[in-house]
């Protein structure tokens, strides 16, 4: 054996190993230090639980603004899944709530298309990512929406696999509908009314439980919180325009400009990228479309760096490097909308490399 073979042996053996410690370590780094902020955002899950098992209405109509303590703003598609954490202690169904993360988040690796290294690779990236460590002690729905797309992914050729990954990251919330608008534009039909039909009965359950009324007070809720370009601590690329000193009515062309080349992309990709990427491109979109990029929502970017790591391509590794945890403070807000695009068009350039043949 060479000394470059023993050499990658090790490389191997010791992967596992640190990609466990990072993992662990940065977890229980966060959790520790979590103090009064653990389950911020779970908490307003088990609030909006606890009123609709008490009889109350789902929402709390009496916010003004995103971001504050207590706000439930997910569709009422959402309750159903959250409901029977309402029955539990606050600080218990925080735990099990952190720990139905951290378990679908592993779930998510376990179940990705690619090789057991890109595997390890993610799991000691999420270690050091502070995205993902930020998701899990917040007790934010982003190792569930992870869980969903790399199903998704997983199960490009399956329709009940991708719809079911599709109907219920869009019952959770509102974005990852992107992927059932994916399936429609691939004509995965098939997919499409699975996904329709998971939507259909958490919708129809959920009018059951927070009434009728739930949906109106969705709406109204959104409308009284949508300042989308001067939220504090927004990364999308027209906020963080409006942070950096450009006018609000500036930084929302901004904001226009950066979701129509996204559209374009998505576009571009269903026509003319390899099936993978195009899938990803969808990922991707689904956040980035979104009016209101929080910070943690990068942890899904583990997906998409997965996929390029599996083709080859290991500069994707600064991907979550750049928001690595002990970078916080050194980073700078424009990070965040640039490490989306620069996944997106990484994506979209690997998958037109591998063209497939074009969807008449």
């Amino acid at each position: 054996m060479t000394i470059r073979e023993t050499l990658g042996r090790l490389a191997r053996t010791a992967l596992p190993i640190i990609a466990g410690l990072s993992f662990v370590g940065g977890l229980a780094a966060t959790l520790a230090a979590a103090g009064d902020t653990l389950g911020f955002d779970f908490l307003a899950y088990h609030q909006a639980a606890v009123r609709v098992l008490n009889g109350l209405p789902l929402y709390d109509l009496s916010y003004t603004e995103t971001g504050g303590f207590g706000l439930f703003y997910y569709p009422p598609t959402f309750a159903p899944l959250v409901l029977p954490f309402g029955a539990l202690d606050a600080a218990v169904a925080t735990w099990a709530w952190i720990a139905l993360s951290v378990a679908a988040f592993v779930v998510g690796v376990a179940v990705m298309p690619v090789a057991r290294s890109v595997r390890w690779w993610i799991v000691l990236l999420a270690g050091l990512s502070f995205p993902f460590v930020y998701a899990v002690k917040l007790g934010q729905v982003g190792p569930l929406l992870f869980l969903a797309f790399a199903v998704g992914w997983r199960g490009l050729g399956d329709p009940v696999r991708l719809g079911l990954a599709g109907g219920i990251g869009a019952a959770i919330k509102l974005q990852p509908a992107m992927i059932l608008a994916w399936a429609l534009l691939t004509r995965r039909f098939a997919a499409v009314v699975v996904g329709v039909a998971v939507l259909a009965v958490l919708g129809a359950v959920a009018t059951l439980l927070a009434g009728p009324s739930s949906w109106i007070d969705f709406l109204t809720l959104l409308r009284s919180v949508s300042e989308p370009i001067t939220t504090e601590h927004n990364f999308t690329p027209g906020a963080v325009a409006f942070q950096l000193g450009l006018d609000a009515s500036s930084a929302a062309l901004v904001q226009v400009m950066s979701t129509a080349g996204v559209v374009v992309a998505f576009l571009a990709a269903i026509r003319w990228a390899s099936e993978a990427s195009s899938y990803m491109v969808a990922v991707i979109s689904s956040q980035l479309v979104s009016p209101i990029l929080w910070d943690h929502y990068a942890m899904l970017l583990l997906l998409p760096v997965a996929y390029l790591l599996s083709v080859g391509r290991w500069w994707a590794l600064l991907i979550p490097l750049v928001t690595a945890w002990p970078l916080v403070g050194i980073t700078p807000p424009a990070t965040y909308p640039l490490v989306f695009w620069a996944a997106l068009l990484g994506v979209l350039f690997v998958g037109l490399r591998n063209r497939r043949t074009p969807v008449s």
